[in-house]
């Protein structure tokens, strides 16, 4: 198939960067500031969507690379799985946007000019991360999305958020050298370390250093997928503003965590050299045991957006199951798992977001009655965890329902068992809110009062959108044959190498 070169992916990348420093220079005048970052989002979504029907019809295309030294480029690719995750954080930034756009006004909060700015690099980098076609690339937006997302963590500039902020950054700076050792030690043993459907580090060297540089490699990775135990930076973040929250958990940080691990996994070293290494199965039992037990966690959480926290610990790590497990069906789960949850907790933040610009409250004993007040709101909440849940006709259940398929078709029925279970613990910690919310004793006399209509019209669509993609997942990005075709190329990649499994 021959190679197709087009400056589209570089384009998107810059987009959204021209758009942080147009923002800059527009600090004493707000309207126009927010248009920058609206028109950046719109223009970054159309670019991205334009790259769609040329990547199904030939698998990827190229940028022109900047080649720094002889092996090592900068070089950026859209194939199907990046161009999957790059559809989702270019639409969820737009939606964003005017979400953020309503939230920071109608909170009153400061530094808005900062934080639409990092907002933007923030994109910027996610977007980099997704079109990165070798390790070297993908380690220099990896970081970028660290630094630019620290301003956003401590916005409010107090204690608690300082406080949170050194630890995010003590956590994700330090998995950032591992992820640079092992791309370094990689780049060595296979120069260019280009990612490869099937990974390409078969017989290049032993198995105890492929094991080392594997080990190096996720914890670079794993510590923004939150795996447990290097997860307790993301409750501690909850302390920014609720549109953070929902850049950490659904646009760009926690998804680029564990879009990076299925890129270890099946683009650096393929399921066989894990299997090989002993490694698959040691990655699955972590996974599962992080969504159990984050999913404990959260039931004694009482705010609200630290029990959605620990609720994304344990879901980011379906992903990694799919991941682990490695057959056609778990993989096509797993990587369609980052939209659906995208989705779906974007929908719970926006929802929490909410609530606290009407209410400002944020305790889920003091959120009774409040879904008599807030219909839309909470109606949206609902939805969201439903879908966590993994109900059917919402789009989490598509993702779960080829997750659980695929731990049957690679013989692992344990799996699947805590699949199900987590999603009955789902309906535990969810179910209290929102009963409490619409049939709960409220402290005072309700009417309809929502937000204001540009903090719950994004969480409205977002709402919409998860029920539209759990009974049509193709619909508008074709994200479920993306997904699909892209585990699909990673299978016939080992086929090709000839790998036994």
């Amino acid at each position: 198939m021959p190679v197709v070169i087009t400056h589209r992916p570089l384009l998107a990348v810059l987009v959204s960067l021209l758009a942080a420093v147009a923002i800059l220079f527009s600090d004493r005048r707000p309207n126009l500031r927010e248009t920058w970052s609206f028109l950046a989002a719109v223009i970054k979504c159309a670019l991205v969507f334009s790259l769609l029907p040329d990547v199904l019809q030939h698998g990827s295309l190229e940028a022109a690379y900047i080649e720094l030294l002889p092996g090592l480029a900068l070089h950026l690719r859209a194939d199907l799985f990046g161009l999957m995750f790059a559809l989702l954080a270019s639409v969820l930034w737009l939606v964003t946007t005017l979400y953020s756009i309503g939230y920071m006004r109608h909170g009153h909060y400061g530094h808005q000019t900062g934080y639409f700015a990092c907002f933007a690099v923030c994109v910027s980098a996610a977007i980099g991360i997704a079109f990165s076609a070798n390790l070297l690339t993908f380690f220099i937006f990896y970081e970028i999305l660290t630094i630019a997302t620290y301003p956003l963590v401590v916005h409010d500039r107090h204690d608690e958020a300082l406080s949170g902020g050194r630890k995010y950054l003590a956590y994700t700076l330090g998995a950032g050298q591992m992820l640079l050792i092992a791309g370094i030690s990689i780049a060595i043993i296979a120069p260019g370390a280009s990612f490869q459907p099937g990974g390409f580090l078969a017989g290049r060297a032993s198995v105890g250093v492929l094991t080392l540089l594997f080990i190096l490699a996720m914890i670079g990775v794993s510590v923004k997928a939150a795996i447990m135990p290097l997860h307790s930076w993301l409750p501690a973040a909850m302390v920014a503003p609720t549109p953070v929250s929902a850049l950490l958990h659904a646009v760009a940080v926690v998804k680029a965590g564990t879009f990076g691990c299925i890129r270890i996994i099946h683009y650096v070293f393929g399921i066989d050299v894990l299997h090989a290494m002993g490694a698959a199965m040691i990655v699955a039992l972590l996974a599962s045991t992080t969504i159990l037990v984050a999913s404990i966690r959260a039931l004694g959480e009482q705010n609200l957006k630290r029990r959605l926290a620990y609720s994304t610990v344990s879901q980011l790590s379906y992903i990694v199951l799919g991941a682990a497990i490695g057959t056609p069906a778990a993989l096509a789960g797993a990587m369609f798992h980052i939209v659906a949850h995208g989705f779906m907790k974007i929908t719970l933040f926006f929802c929490a977001g909410a609530i606290y610009v009407k209410t400002h409250k944020l305790e889920i004993p003091d959120l009774g009655g409040l879904g008599r007040q807030m219909p839309i709101t909470f109606g949206a909440f609902t939805i969201g965890a439903l879908g966590l849940a993994g109900t059917p006709l919402c789009v989490g259940f598509i993702s779960k329902w080829n997750l659980g398929l695929g731990a049957l078709q690679g013989g692992h029925a344990l799996f699947l068992i805590v699949l199900v279970v987590s999603g009955l613990l789902n309906f535990a910690y969810f179910f209290p809110i929102v009963y409490r919310a619409f049939f709960g004793n409220p402290e005072q006399t309700f009417t309809f009062d929502e937000a204001p209509v540009t903090v719950w019209l994004p969480l409205a669509i977002t709402a919409v959108v998860s029920i539209v993609l759990g009974v049509y997942p193709n619909l508008g990005a074709s994200a479920y044959d993306l997904a699909w075709q892209a585990a699909e190329r990673v299978l016939a990649g080992e086929a090709s190498a000839g790998v036994v499994r």
